[in-house]
């Protein structure tokens, strides 16, 4: 009698354990909550439950903890107002949680030698095209517990940026900036040059050799002003798809290296450095660039045009508010707009001991409402200084919607509104390199393989050849993990 009360009662405690475990893994908001007690030779068993009724199916989540304790956070740099008045929204919202900032970009290899030893900070921030790497290595936890939790709905969030996030199905980070990539170009270099700013088009690869020949300039056998500067190695991706290719294919599991198209993009973005003497002249002169200064290539007419990214603009507002500069789009060999999208996320490392301070920290600082604080902030000031305000270009849409249709007014700059025009259209046609769990030695390889062809050791072909079997063994190897 005694033995069946046991097996009873242990058949409940047996049912409520598994109930408990459903807690973590269910993702349904609060409706109901009742409290469950059982008494187990004089041990209380206590949780609590809830339960909602969705299409006449119960699902059961656990109760949000309160958001408190100590967050350490590591490679997030609070170097201007739209990151500290972010951290400060969650500051207000979270007050008992004590914010422990490491700033300084992450070291792949430090933080997977502290996921190893179990020495880990509750939540990173590195790029998007590595984080692949990180979860498919067990450094990070998947985050669709977090994301019913927080109640953070990922639609808000650009696609393409979600989709590099993205492993294997799961979620393993929340994307913040939206980096896209349009053509600088110096209106001052093409009046020198009699080039006419339409004949500034990325479709036409024979018409951009032609003018990149034009604007380049070469004074006693020194080049003075670089023409069309392709921004290798780090832009091939964009010079692949404009040219109709891919690196690497959708699924992340083969790579695309080797293909003719690569091949030819490669040949074709490599030889725009021989006008101005050969990739080592090209380099030892760009290196000369006060780039971030009043005197930058721009007003020292010492470019033509560039692709770049958008955060540029913004410098250029601040150190040169009066230069002759004009922002085209990205064209595909048909004439499509496109533009490579990149950018940091915030993920959650495997170890983490505030998980639910980490996850309330991703929502807040890619929330629409830090965002748009952020924004106004960055406005207010340069309405003060006189200057002009281009934009906060992130990866939360909602957030883009206020900022451009609300927070952004005409500045009286033809130049920056007309920049910021392009910059805002350009966005919906970003695409992403895809995910995959070699994310950092399928990039190291490639652009491995474009600095052996700039040096002279390789051909594209062959330097693209070597690159093909060197990721694609990194990928077999990661994907068989």
């Amino acid at each position: 009698m005694l033995e069946g009360k046991k097996f009873n009662l242990f058949l409940k405690v047996g049912i409520l354990l598994m109930l408990t475990s459903i807690i973590f893994t269910a993702c349904a908001p609060t409706t109901v909550v009742e409290t469950v007690e059982k008494v187990v030779e004089k041990e209380v068993i206590q949780t609590q439950i809830i339960e909602q009724i969705v299409e006449q199916e119960v699902v059961i989540t656990a109760t949000p903890s309160p958001v408190t304790g100590t967050l350490n956070v590591l490679g997030f740099t609070q170097g201007d107002e739209i990151a500290k008045v972010r951290v400060d929204t969650f500051i207000e919202k979270f007050p008992q949680v004590e914010l422990v900032m490491t700033e300084g970009s992450l070291d792949a290899q430090q933080f997977l030698t502290a996921v190893a030893s179990g020495n880990v900070p509750d939540l990173i921030y590195t790029n998007r095209d590595v984080l692949s790497t990180y979860a498919t290595r067990g450094a990070l936890l998947p985050l669709d517990d977090c994301v019913a939790r927080q109640d953070i709905d990922m639609t808000q969030y650009r696609e393409s940026a979600v989709k590099q996030v993205t492993v294997a199905g799961s979620l393993y980070g929340i994307p913040e900036f939206f980096n896209i990539i349009t053509v600088l170009v110096n209106d001052k270099a093409l009046a020198d040059a009699g080039v006419a700013i339409e004949d500034i088009d990325t479709s036409d690869w024979d018409k951009i050799k032609e003018v990149n020949e034009k604007l380049t300039r070469m004074t006693d056998g020194k080049v003075t002003r670089i023409g069309f500067d392709p921004k290798l190695p780090e832009f091939l991706p964009l010079w692949v798809a404009a040219n109709g290719g891919a690196m690497l294919s959708d699924d992340g599991r083969t790579a695309l290296l080797d293909d003719p198209i690569v091949v030819e993009a490669l040949e074709f973005a490599v030889a725009l450095h021989e006008p101005a003497g050969g990739r080592q002249d090209f380099m030892a002169f760009r290196d000369t660039w006060d780039f971030f200064g009043s005197q930058n290539q721009f007003m020292s007419d010492q470019l033509g045009a560039f692709p770049m990214e958008q955060w540029y603009v913004n410098v250029l507002v601040g150190s040169s508010p009066d230069v002759e500069l004009a922002v085209l789009p990205f064209l595909t060999r048909e004439g499509e707009i496109i533009t490579y999208a990149t950018g940091n996320t915030w993920a959650i490392p495997r170890g983490s001991k505030n998980l639910d301070a980490a996850c309330a920290f991703m929502k807040t600082v890619t929330s629409p409402e830090a965002w748009t604080a952020a924004a106004q902030t960055r406005a207010d000031m340069r309405a003060e200084e006189g200057t002009t305000f281009t934009g906060v270009y992130t990866a939360n849409k909602l957030a883009d919607q206020i900022i451009f249709g609300e927070i952004m007014q005409p500045s009286g700059s033809e130049v920056f509104d007309a920049a910021v025009k392009v910059l805002v259209e350009v966005q919906d046609y970003a695409f992403s390199m895809p995910a995959s769990p070699a994310g950092s030695e399928f990039k190291q390889a490639w652009q491995d393989a474009v600095n052996r062809v700039l040096a002279g050791e390789q051909t594209a072909a062959e330097a693209l050849a070597q690159a093909q079997q060197e990721a694609q063994d990194a990928l077999d190897k990661a994907w068989s993990r």
